[in-house]
């Protein structure tokens, strides 16, 4: 998924606690230094959880994706009061 690099940097610390919630043994620093890069993340999960690297990267693809469409429905709705 090639999120946007502001996206990512803009959303990071709410990316970051969605990530948290669903995988808790991850630590603040351990995803920052990750620096929102997706296959760092599956990488660091799957050290962490031991599974497949490509089972966790649809998940955190997915969390990461939904950022995006809130960016872009905000985007959205910014053109349309522009408007009017």
């Amino acid at each position: 998924m090639a999120l946007n690099e502001n996206t990512v940097k803009g959303k990071w610390r709410e990316i970051k606690g969605e990530i948290q919630k669903a995988w808790g043994k991850l630590t603040d620093d351990e995803l920052d230094k990750t620096k929102g890069d997706l296959k760092a993340i599956s990488g660091l999960l799957q050290q962490r959880y031991g599974k497949a690297q490509s089972s966790y990267s649809k998940k955190v693809a997915s969390i990461f994706a939904r950022f995006d469409q809130k960016k872009d429905r905000t985007i959205e709705g910014m053109k349309k009061n522009l408007k009017q």
